[in-house]
């Protein structure tokens, strides 16, 4: 009876310890495949990163130049329209673009949360700075550019209505939508030089000014989330 008992006692062990281990195991090749997956979302989102910082870069030239154009427009204003010819001043208030809009590609980010592996990254400020990119900044983003782009609207039938401007388009040249070249106008002095004109030259200014300072802060976020992707995954798979 003690060795039956014995004998029961060991194999009951053995198979106890077995299924143990099997679990302990699986939990380890669960939690490496579940850290490789996180490492690779990360991995993704670094590209993703990286070329959303391109296109930032891309932005911020182009509202740099249309906030200096806008200052030489309103110089020649200014000098009641005797520093450029009435072409010249026609190319320059159309290549003024302000209602230009970041988008960020968050679908990597999403997949991140849905599957869960979000939770997997290990640092705190990565995390806090991912949600802080795709939530509250892609708001205020929207908002803003959703703003920007009324008065771009209206700033663009204001200038090819006075000016009364046809012209050619190549939408395959240029960084964002196209480049266009004159065909035909009909300088309006008059209104070039109003003050509903000048007004407006200056709400561009702001506007641009304003979202410029938008995409600074992202641009932020986006170089030190960037950083901090890379850390990660460079730790673990050392």
């Amino acid at each position: 009876m003690k060795r039956s008992l014995l004998k029961y006692t060991i194999e009951g062990s053995v198979i106890l310890l077995s299924i143990l281990l099997s679990f302990y195991v699986e939990d380890i090749r669960q939690n490496k495949e579940n850290r490789e997956k996180k490492d690779q979302y990360l991995y993704d989102l670094s590209s993703t990163l990286e070329s959303d910082l391109e296109q930032i870069d891309n932005l911020l030239k182009t509202l740099y130049r249309s906030t200096d154009l806008i200052t030489e427009v309103q110089n020649d204003i200014d000098q009641n329209h005797t520093l450029f010819s009435d072409i010249d001043a026609v190319n320059k208030i159309l290549d003024i673009e302000v209602g230009i809009s970041f988008f960020p590609q968050d679908g990597i980010f999403d997949q991140m949360i849905s599957t869960g592996s979000f939770e997997l990254i290990k640092n705190m400020e990565l995390k806090k700075l991912l949600l802080e990119m795709y939530n509250h900044q892609k708001d205020r983003n929207f908002a803003t550019s959703t703003e920007i782009d009324q008065f771009n609207i209206r700033l663009r039938n204001e200038v090819l209505d006075q000016f009364r401007i046809s012209f050619n388009y190549n939408s395959y040249d240029g960084a964002f939508y196209g480049s266009r070249s004159v065909n035909k106008y009909k300088f309006n002095q008059n209104y070039y030089l109003s003050n509903t004109f000048y007004g407006l030259l200056s709400q561009a200014k702001t506007y641009a000014n304003m979202y410029t300072r938008l995409l600074k802060d992202i641009e932020k976020s986006y170089l030190t989330s960037l950083a901090l992707a890379k850390e990660e995954v460079k730790d673990y798979r050392e």
